[in-house]
This record gives structure tokens, C-alpha cells and sequence, in this order.
């Protein structure tokens, strides 16, 4: 089987499905650059492996799952690098700013997890059984999350605006 019958099909995948997942891991982190890289090393990934990641339920949940590892890797490594640091007495590393849109800083604000499917469901486009299988968690977690989080967004940002919206 020659490369281009291997990976037939990948480049259309790609540019349908690029723009989401890095809008929604560039939501789910809060920073860009994580999310380029993270999201650049998955769909490597994903072309190395192509025949059987097209073969999978769900190629994307397939790349959001090795996208968001590759976040939770980095992040352990800069903490590490932070560690270090503080032991050298050097100056800790500032975290990114946050966004600048009100509903943004909303959502950067919530809980990492709350954050991660906020972002796959409403940016990734993902549907509740994909959500729960990218992150490991059984389905009805990931509707009591959203359910959770919309609460807390409401809240938020009904505080924001004197409870008019």
C-alpha cells in the first residue's frame, strides 16, 4: 500500500476538523501556543496512524484525546521547570494573559474540567458521548459538568452585569 492510498481521505478530515479542535483546546487551556503545539503533534499523530484512526467511532475524539495529552504532558513538564526554578530562585513563569472577552474570561475561569468540556462541546462541536470518551469519564459526568458549568456561567456573568442579561 504506497503512501497516498494509506493516507486517503486525512487531508480533507484535517481542514474540516484543524480549526475546532485547536479553538477548542486553545479554549480548554487557556494558551495558544500550548494548543498550536498540542494540537500539531495530534494530528501527526493521527497521520501516522491514519488507517486505523479513520477506522476509529470517532477519529476526532481520537485527536482530541492525543491533543489534550499532549497538554497534560507539557503541563507536568512545566511544572517541573517550575519547580526547579523557585529552587534556583529564579522568577516563576506567568501564566498567559486572560481573554479579553467577558464570556472568555468566564469560562477561563471555571474548573479545569468544567473549562475542558465547555470547550469540546460548544467550540470542538463534540457531542456528550465523545466528550466522555476523550476525557475517560462515563457520559452522565459529562452532562452534570456542562449542567454545572452553564450554572456557574450564568452566575458569573449575571454578577458582571448587576443581574440584568
Amino acid at each position: 500500500m504506497g503512501r497516498d492510498e494509506r493516507h486517503e481521505g486525512f487531508d480533507a478530515w484535517y481542514g474540516r476538523e484543524a480549526p475546532r479542535v485547536l479553538a477548542s483546546v486553545t479554549l480548554a487551556v487557556g494558551d495558544r501556543w500550548l494548543a498550536e503545539d498540542a494540537t500539531a503533534e495530534a494530528f501527526a499523530r493521527a497521520l501516522e496512524r491514519w488507517p486505523s484512526v479513520r477506522e476509529a467511532r470517532s477519529p476526532a475524539a481520537w485527536v482530541f484525546t492525543v491533543a489534550l495529552n499532549q497538554v497534560r504532558t507539557a503541563a507536568r513538564r512545566r511544572q517541573v521547570e517550575r519547580r526547579f526554578l523557585r529552587r534556583q530562585r529564579a522568577d516563576v513563569v506567568h501564566p498567559a494573559p486572560e481573554p479579553d472577552v467577558e464570556l472568555w474570561r468566564a469560562v477561563a475561569a471555571l474548573p479545569p474540567r468544567m473549562r475542558t468540556v465547555v470547550a469540546l462541546r460548544y467550540v470542538g462541536d463534540l457531542q456528550q458521548a465523545e466528550i466522555a470518551e476523550v476525557l475517560g469519564v462515563v457520559p452522565g459526568t459529562v452532562a452534570s459538568t456542562l449542567h454545572d458549568a452553564r450554572a456557574q456561567l450564568a452566575a458569573r456573568l449575571a454578577n458582571s452585569h448587576g443581574g440584568t442579561r
